[in-house]
């Protein structure tokens, strides 16, 4: 089900955990956006280095768009972003800033949150039009960086991608930021090998309900 940008833009601050999944095989993303989605986590990023991602796209969102945000990341160039879109993508994240990847997000009315580290390309991509501003990656100044971006800036929605853990999640949002994109440490290779779906629905649980305490 399409929603407008407003929509999913909204409903992904809400719930603050977009999960990153980064996936070797299409094959089981589906179940595994669905037992996110069981958890609270209804943000699933599938990243374009997962083989025959615009297809997984298209699969996940044909079973789980009603309940889902099925999405897209690591978007480099508007081309891709347009296919992951026409794929059924909900929202496309970058890793990188390319202005003309967030013309093209929102002229189909999807967000756009393209990845950005300096101060001057943080502003730049918000000044673009950017939805929110991915720091990526995150882990190399931790929280605090988050605090001293938002001091002279405080306008501009930031999630951080990279290190983030249920250790991590609260000085996260105490720091400001609008929402956590989580990867490998919520999206376990191990659960998903398993099939351990209620464990993974569990472990969303977990991230969702950090996100609610720190936010008191």
């Amino acid at each position: 089900m399409a929603r407008d940008r407003n929509a999913t833009m909204q409903q992904i601050e809400q719930t603050g955990v977009v999960a990153v999944i980064r996936a070797d095989s299409a094959e089981q993303l589906v179940d595994v956006c669905a037992a996110l989605r069981d958890g609270g986590v209804v943000a699933c990023e599938i990243t374009m280095t997962t083989p025959k991602a615009l297809s997984a796209i298209e699969k996940a969102n044909d079973k789980l768009g009603d309940s889902c945000l099925i999405g897209v990341g690591s978007i480099l160039d508007p081309e891709t972003a347009r296919a992951a879109i026409l794929a059924g993508a909900q929202f496309v994240f970058a890793p990188t800033f390319d202005p003309e990847v967030v013309t093209m997000a929102h002229r189909y009315d999807r967000p756009c949150i393209p990845g950005a580290f300096t101060p001057t390309e943080i502003i730049a991509a918000w000044s673009a039009g950017a939805d929110m501003v991915k720091v990526f990656p995150a882990n190399h100044f931790g929280p605090k960086y988050f605090k001293d971006i938002k001091a002279p800036m405080p306008q501009v929605k930031l999630t951080p991608t990279g290190g983030v853990d249920l250790n991590t999640a609260k000085d996260w949002i105490d720091a400001g930021a609008a929402a956590l994109g989580v990867g490998s440490a919520l999206v376990k290779k191990d659960l998903i090998k398993s099939k351990d779906w209620a464990a993974l629905t569990g472990l969303a649980k977990q991230y969702i309900d950090a996100v609610a305490a720190a936010r008191g």
